[in-house]
């Protein structure tokens, strides 16, 4: 068996495989939720009730329910990127209108994410004005929604294509280490982006204003300085103007962090619970979740860069895939590279084998929730973080019934009733 053949073979096994493990999970995790649909679990009967509890069960099956259908048109669209010579297709039909070098290579990147983008565009409008509609949560107008699109796609296209440009500039510039230099590109990106993205692009979208609730903005400086966290302000989004869902993060970089509250989360919450849901915020600070996370970014990204950098000199990789190499003559005008035809394919490649790695990812992010918990119970009340995660939920319409299965491969978020029973143990007032 030749190498391309081999190479075929294993990537055909993992897309198969990664699927039929994903469409398991996803009918263990139906069928869990709808056989626990018409009891609430014993220790919420008194708090949740039994028609909340049916709506969350409803669309958590709803959203399933659907998840199979695109993860069925996902695997077909890998397929037909690749094995199927959709992408040899769209490279040589570009070879045949422009010729070799570097305009073709951004042209390709470009069709890609556009057909890519376009593809998916159903799926986005049946989440939205479907699924989200029908349980109450969207919020957007249709011209809305094509606004989102519109600023999304410019800002994709101000940003994606001189970046994409620069990497496929250092891959035919810079020798058999492109990758390093492609590397350290990438991360200071990305590091950039968390400036950058707070100040300038995220108001595209939102408005955000300063929290004008004095005793909440008093309460909140407090459990600030109490923690030793300093940030540049305290904002509200107008999320309520997409979704009913409600949220709050931390944004930016350094100094330059802020705080921002959803609206909706205002208004669904006390100021106590206000508090000690920043207070597990602070905590992911606290435990340095956030810089774990990048250095781990760091690493995994230096490890894929290195992997391309071997893989885009193997003509298997390629043909393995469906994808006939260009011929390319170092220093000859008119040649064409290789550059943008190995990213498209490791892009596609890459997520058919990590998959399954998925419940390692999982498993560190719910140890770091429990963390930040804690971290808030003991600067905050447990009862009020309890109170706060039990609203979250039933507002949110989480199921409070996964299967424990689905939760360790998929939750990066532990389930409701894990985490209020860790917090009852550790703070006896927030019993559930």
């Amino acid at each position: 068996m030749s190498t391309s053949l081999l190479w075929t073979s294993i990537f055909a096994f993992f897309l198969l495989a990664g699927m039929l493990l994903r469409l398991w999970l996803a009918t263990r995790q139906i069928r869990h939720v709808a056989r626990h649909r018409d009891q609430v679990p014993a220790d919420f009967a008194q708090r949740i009730p039994l028609s909340a509890h049916q709506r969350a069960a409803d669309y958590t099956l709803v959203k399933s329910r659907f998840g199979i259908i695109e993860m069925a048109l996902h695997a077909v669209v890998v397929l037909g990127w690749t094995l199927l010579g959709g992408l040899d297709a769209l490279n040589h039909f570009l070879l045949d209108q422009m010729g070799g070098g570097m305009w073709q290579q951004i042209a390709l990147l470009a069709s890609f994410a556009l057909i890519s983008g376009l593809i998916d565009l159903p799926s986005s409008l049946y989440q939205t004005f479907v699924i989200e509609q029908r349980f109450g949560f969207n919020q957007m107008t249709l011209k809305l929604w094509l606004s989102d699109l519109l600023k999304s796609t410019l800002v994709g296209v101000a940003i994606g294509l001189p970046l994409a440009a620069l990497i496929l500039w250092l891959m035919g510039a810079t020798g058999s280490l492109w990758w390093l230099w492609a590397w350290c590109t990438w991360m200071g990106f990305n590091l950039l982006l968390m400036v950058v993205y707070p100040l300038f692009i995220a108001p595209i979208f939102n408005k955000f204003k300063p929290l004008d609730d004095a005793s909440l903005a008093a309460r909140v400086t407090a459990l600030m300085q109490r923690c030793g966290f300093a940030s540049k302000g305290l904002f509200v989004m107008d999320g309520s103007r997409r979704s009913a869902h409600a949220n709050a993060y931390f944004t930016g970089f350094g100094a330059g962090k802020r705080v921002v509250f959803y609206d909706t989360l205002l208004k669904q919450l006390t100021p106590e619970e206000v508090e000690a849901v920043l207070a597990h915020e602070l905590g992911h600070f606290k435990h340095k979740h956030i810089v774990r996370r990048i250095i781990g970014m760091f690493a995994i990204s230096l490890l894929g860069f290195a992997l391309l950098g071997w893989l885009a000199t193997k003509g298997w990789f390629y043909t393995g895939l469906g994808v006939m190499p260009n011929f390319s003559i170092p220093g000859v005008a008119g040649s064409a590279p290789n550059d943008a035809l190995a990213l498209l394919l490791f892009m596609l490649a890459v997520p058919v084998f990590t998959v399954f790695l998925s419940p390692l990812f999982a498993q560190m992010s719910r140890k770091h929730e429990f963390e930040a918990d804690a971290y808030a119970v003991a600067q905050t009340q447990g009862a009020d973080l309890a109170s706060a995660l039990l609203k979250l939920h039933e507002d949110n319409a989480s199921t409070l019934t996964p299967d424990p299965v689905y939760v360790k491969f998929y939750y990066s978020h532990p389930p409701a009733t894990e985490r209020l029973a860790r917090i009852s143990h550790s703070a006896p007032g927030a019993a559930a």
